[in-house]
């Protein structure tokens, strides 16, 4: 199968404030090994106060784009998958152009949460698939501690900010780039995982809803069970649509959402934990942000090597999920 667009650059942005479950045992009614046993997390960074969605996206945007040796005016789209935007207008993706001297680009915000970096490769995978001259910068960036409730222990504990950032172009090697992607979605489930207030149904100044309602709401249990299943699907689905097995692969990219997540999709593929990547521990889930961060420190730690079979799968809220398989 002849692939398409192939990653050429890799950059990563967190914020400096790092918040552990010692922390938040001051905060909130929980406790580090709580925390740690349920979800395989021990700190996760938060931004301070000057800190946004966009300037963590532009940060990882420059540093993908030097590892890629490629000029901003050679973009020609920026995506940024976000659901925590500095506005609801403009779009983050303007504010990285402009930042970053991107004249030539277009630009645009997508939102499928935690599989949005996914979906928005999709998107560009696509683009360049019908010109390879192409050259796309792809942005997963969050700032979800303020979308966070802190007063809710089961969801406060769980999420953290930052930003990841690809940049993609034809590839002059067909033995290299994406294979397939492969993107589901289920709205039927949406009340599962929500956050209600601020839009167009529940403004920001209107008393039709509860505080807790502007926050995230997850009903974990369902959550939990949904994704498990969902995750192992797609991924089986693009490994058979490229004629692979789990064993042909040589690492596997989860969302980082919750170790027992992760821990079941491992024993249903079949796969031993060295290859499967878990930074969870340091960042939480960071939801359209996991991705992108967990490829730059598998860059960093050597275990992207020319030629490896690589799939990355999410799951999020909507309900959506996705895959992708990559000849690195």
């Amino acid at each position: 199968m002849k692939t398409g667009a192939v990653i050429c650059g890799l950059g990563a942005a967190l914020p400096s404030r790092v918040l552990t479950n010692k922390d938040l045992e001051q905060i909130v009614d929980t406790s580090d090994e709580w925390i740690t046993q349920r979800t395989g997390i021990k700190e996760r960074r938060i931004v301070s106060p000057g800190e946004s969605n966009s300037k963590l996206a532009v940060e990882a945007a420059k540093k993908a784009l030097a590892r890629a040796n490629i000029s901003p005016y050679e973009l020609d789209l920026i995506i940024v998958a976000t659901f925590t935007p500095d506005y609801l207008m403009p779009a983050t993706a303007v504010l990285v152009q402009d930042q970053i001297g991107a004249k030539n680009a277009g630009a645009f915000d997508l939102a499928a949460t935690c599989s949005g970096f996914i979906y928005a490769l999709s998107v560009a995978d696509q683009f360049i698939r019908a010109d390879r001259s192409r050259k796309i910068l792809v942005i997963g960036s969050e700032v979800l501690s303020h979308k966070v409730n802190w007063e809710d222990r089961t969801t406060c504990v769980l999420f953290g900010d930052g930003a990841g950032a690809a940049v993609l172009t034809g590839s002059t090697n067909d033995q290299r780039g994406i294979l397939s992607t492969h993107l589901h979605a289920d709205g039927s489930l949406w009340h599962l995982l929500t956050v209600k207030g601020c839009g167009s149904l529940y403004p920001p100044c209107g008393d039709e809803l509860p505080r807790e309602e502007y926050y995230i709401k997850m009903q974990g249990r369902e959550v939990f069970k949904h994704a498990v299943r969902a995750m192992e699907i797609v991924a089986r689905e693009a490994l058979d649509r490229n004629n692979c097995s789990p064993e042909d692969l040589a690492l596997v990219v989860p969302h980082q959402a919750n170790i027992r997540i992760i821990e079941a999709l491992r024993e249903r593929l079949g796969l031993p934990s060295e290859k499967v990547f878990v930074n969870l521990h340091k960042y939480g889930n960071t939801s359209a942000a996991s991705i992108p961060l967990a490829l730059v420190e598998a860059e960093e730690e050597g275990r992207l090597k020319s030629g490896d079979l690589v799939l990355l799968v999410a799951f999020g809220g909507g309900f959506t999920w996705a895959s992708a398989l990559l000849r690195w």
